[in-house]
């Protein structure tokens, strides 16, 4: 697919992912979690033989493990946006780096995939719609992502770390093709607590979830930051962080 722009903050998201690379797989569980039960969800709908699979944004592995895990895979397409995943990917697969919207694919696959990475594309529904032609009929698209209360916390702070496309589950009824057709949908808000804001800002940069974050912080600034933080949301467990993973699995017609 060579006929979709990259995206704009591309250069900023694979330097914060970069960056995260080495902690990543054993900092974020949370990604984990959502990428096994993404894996568990396509397993209660989809036939347990695969032959052509493609997954994108595959980072350490978490969903790419999950899938073989529940399914027999012929054919193991593999992407993300930095290069250096391919030392996560199973030997048997073929590793394409660079934009999803530039990956070339064949038309007759049986799964796209893909675990908390959607968030990041600018045009979700012209991406979706673009890979979900290289589907075969009856194949299936299975994509986690995350909903509008995702790192509330933090938006309503001022941050511009946000990804630019969080959607709820009921949105995702218009964001994909007509050709898609939903089989499972859902979506669930979950919490996780901080002893402070070094520990949260730790967090984020350990996941590389700040992609789109160009503040630099300064003493003063971490200061302001937690006071900020605790006045607005601290509690006697700490300090709040959303996550609102969403689950979309659809078949096409």
């Amino acid at each position: 697919m060579k006929d979709l722009p990259t995206q704009p903050n591309q250069t900023r998201v694979q330097q914060s992912f970069r960056r995260g690379l080495d902690t990543y797989h054993s900092a974020a569980t949370h990604q984990a979690d959502i990428a096994n039960r993404l894996a568990e969800c396509l397993a209660t709908v989809a036939p347990n033989a695969l032959t052509n699979v493609f997954e994108f944004g595959v980072g350490t592995g978490h969903l790419t493990q999950a899938i073989q895990d529940r399914f027999t895979v012929n054919n193991l397409r593999l992407n993300d946006l930095v290069p250096e995943c391919a030392a996560f990917a199973p030997s048997t697969a073929t590793f394409l780096d660079g934009p999803v919207q530039q990956v070339p694919l064949p038309n007759d696959l049986d799964l796209i995939c893909s675990a908390s990475t959607v968030q990041w594309l600018d045009d979700l529904p012209t991406t979706i719609s673009q890979l979900s032609n290289h589907l075969r009929t009856g194949g299936w698209l299975a994509l986690s992502s995350f909903g509008t209360a995702q790192f509330h916390e933090l938006r309503s702070l001022g941050s511009n770390a946000a990804a630019p496309s969080y959607c709820d589950a009921e949105d995702w009824r218009a964001i994909l093709p007509k050709t898609m057709k939903i089989k499972h949908l859902s979506q669930a808000r979950r919490v996780e607590w901080f002893p402070n804001a070094i520990a949260l800002l730790r967090h984020l940069r350990d996941t590389g979830v700040n992609g789109a974050a160009s503040q630099k912080w300064s003493a003063k600034d971490l200061k302001a930051f937690e006071t900020s933080y605790r006045d607005r949301f601290g509690t006697p467990q700490g300090l709040p962080l959303s996550y609102d993973p969403v689950w979309v699995i659809a078949q096409k017609a």
